[in-house]
């Protein structure tokens, strides 16, 4: 009977690995392990066996048992790489092909203008030795307005429409939040993870409840950023302004600065833009005034600097917001901000393809 045992066992495992199936290998499992399997018709002959002899032929069928399930879950196993392998030869996609049939059979898709423009700025700024940074869309106040000077009972808040945001859990005041209004709020997180000198831009999208017309959105995109250090002047950003104005449009442009009221900088400007439009000739765009506002700026405000943990008697520096959807709409001749976000293909099939 022991005899007979290893030999089922030896044609158990010259049989196995020619099975080219999973239901193939279980079906020899049944054959072999099942109740009425070979391996319990020979068990059945114990009975007939002496002590010693059961003793025996009991030990070596349940080590037999054991290799023969171990056997079986390694060649299920290679089985399913196999047909893993097999699949992902024969369906195997090149997605760097670009030969003609590819061409023929493939539309390529527009990219975005204000994705073009924004990667564009990014680069401009990395080679100025800024650094570009990024924050959640979602805020609390803190972040949003006490940080950057703009305390609860302060008129500015005034000045936004704000999405807002209630914990269901919890009803107050004191734990709501925020779309952002601004990415200004990445600046405050910046400013908190920093020792001066430094330099960074946070471009991003941000809400407002506004009335929407030719030139205004409640989804938007700006470009802010601020540098600090020691001895920075007004003159500094005047010149740095114009200088990234000048490689954003490849041309000199016209420029006005005019005193503005933000209250995280201070002094605060307006620095406007002759309309690219028009010509300043006046149209929707630019509200026939000839100018349009593209970026606000000034020094930041010594209380902004305080709540980033920087002190402002050792250190100052400039802060600037850049309309990144009105510098888009600059220059690519766009008259309405609304294109923009319509998600009409036959608008942005114009622009560059990747």
């Amino acid at each position: 009977m022991l005899e007979q045992l290893e030999q089922l066992f030896l044609n158990f495992k010259q049989a196995l690995p020619t099975l080219g199936s999973s239901a193939d290998v279980l079906n020899l499992k049944a054959e072999y392990l099942g109740k009425k399997g070979s391996i319990a018709q020979v068990l059945k002959s114990l009975k007939d066996a002496s002590p010693d002899q059961r003793k025996v032929l009991g030990g070596r069928a349940n080590a037999v048992k054991d290799e023969i399930q171990t056997l079986i879950v390694t060649r299920l196993s290679d089985l399913e790489q196999e047909e893993i392998n097999r699949k992902l030869a024969s369906q195997r996609i090149d997605i760097t092909l670009r030969d003609s049939v590819m061409a023929a059979s493939t539309n390529s898709g527009g990219v975005h203008p204000v994705t073009l423009i924004w990667h564009e700025i990014e680069d401009l700024f990395l080679s100025m030795g800024f650094e570009i940074l990024d924050g959640p869309h979602v805020e609390d106040e803190h972040h949003n307005f006490e940080a950057l000077n703009i305390p609860a009972d302060h008129p500015a808040r005034d000045m936004q429409d704000t999405f807002w945001f209630h914990n269901p859990h919890d009803q107050s005041v004191d734990h709501r939040h925020l779309l952002r209004t601004h990415t200004s709020t990445v600046q405050v997180r910046g400013m908190s993870e920093r020792t001066p000198p430094f330099r960074f831009i946070a471009p991003g999208k941000v809400f407002r409840a506004e009335r929407t017309d030719a030139s205004h959105e409640m989804v938007f995109h700006q470009v802010e950023g601020m540098m600090v250090g020691k001895d920075i002047s007004v003159s500094h950003l005047i010149y740095f302004m114009k200088s990234i104005l000048k490689e954003i449009f490849k041309r000199e442009v016209t420029i006005r600065l005019r005193p503005g009221f933000f209250p995280f900088v201070e002094p605060g400007f307006e620095l406007d833009i002759h309309c690219l439009i028009c010509d300043g000739k006046g149209c929707s765009v630019c509200k026939q005034v000839g100018w349009v506002e593209l970026l606000p700026c000034g020094m930041v405000h010594p209380n902004v600097l305080t709540a980033g943990g920087i002190d402002p008697n050792q250190y100052n520096g400039y802060a600037f917001g850049l309309g990144l959807d009105r510098l888009v709409m600059m220059r690519y001749g766009i008259d309405d901000i609304r294109h923009l976000h319509s998600g009409d293909l036959r608008f942005v099939s114009q622009f560059k393809h990747y």
